[in-house]
Parts: C-alpha cells; structure tokens; sequence
C-alpha cells in the first residue's frame, strides 16, 4: 500500500476573550471533501517537515507561518493508502488566513474541538490538542 507524507499546522491563537483557539479548515474538494482538517499538505522532495508546512500554509491560506514543536506523528490506515502526518504547533506570522483551496474555516476553543467532523486521520490528535489547552 502507498504510504503518503504530509505535514499538518496546528495554528493557535488567542481569542477576544483570551481564551486559546485552533483553526480548523474544511476541504472544498476531492475524497474528503466537506471533511474537518488542520492545514497542510504533501512533503516535496528535497523539503524538511518544517518548510513544507510553511510553504503549504503560504499556498493554502496566503500566511506566513512559524512552526513549533511536533505534537505527533499520525500513522492512519486509509482504505487506499496510508497516510503518515506530522503535526506541529504553529502561529501566524503575517497574514490573514485566506481560504484558497478550503471552504470554510473555525477558530475552536478547547470545548468546541469535537463540534465539526473531523477526518479519521486528525481525530488522533483532538485529545491531544485538548489537553494541551486546557495548561
């Protein structure tokens, strides 16, 4: 089976009422269209995990990123392939998180995580995420 790597930003921020939120985006196209995802995409030959995050954010979302720390690497058994995703910690540098390829897009508080449907392979990472915000 084909095995794909892809890079996944975890973009935090701080809402209005100063409470941490995640963005989450919603895919406008292909197998998973309509599915709740973090941003990112394919490594490119030659990238690092890093690079490829923030040159895909760029592409996607027209925002300059910085990334973090990795949370996890996601190892998921897709019926046609196997889908192995870094996920790291990142923030907007400059930007405003233009959907280019997206059809929507939430910022998530803590409690609001599990509000959208997110594809199998992000699921892994919820509690993660949650546990994370609620230092």
């Amino acid at each position: 089976m084909k095995t794909v790597r892809v890079v996944a930003a975890v973009i935090k921020a701080v809402n209005k009422q100063g409470n941490p939120v995640i963005y989450a985006t919603q895919r406008g196209y292909g197998e998973f269209k309509d599915g709740w995802e973090f941003p990112g995409g394919k490594i490119e030959a030659g990238e690092t995990p890093q690079e490829a995050l923030k040159r895909e954010i760029m592409e996607e979302l027209d925002t300059e990123i910085s990334v973090g720390p990795l949370i996890d690497t996601i190892e998921y058994e897709y019926p046609t392939f196997h889908l192995s995703m870094d996920c790291f910690w990142a923030e907007v540098v400059s930007g405003n998180l233009i959907l280019k390829e997206h059809e929507a897009a939430k910022w998530l508080t803590r409690e609001e995580l599990n509000s959208v449907e997110w594809l199998p392979a992000d699921v892994a990472l919820i509690d993660k995420i949650a546990e994370s915000l609620s230092k």
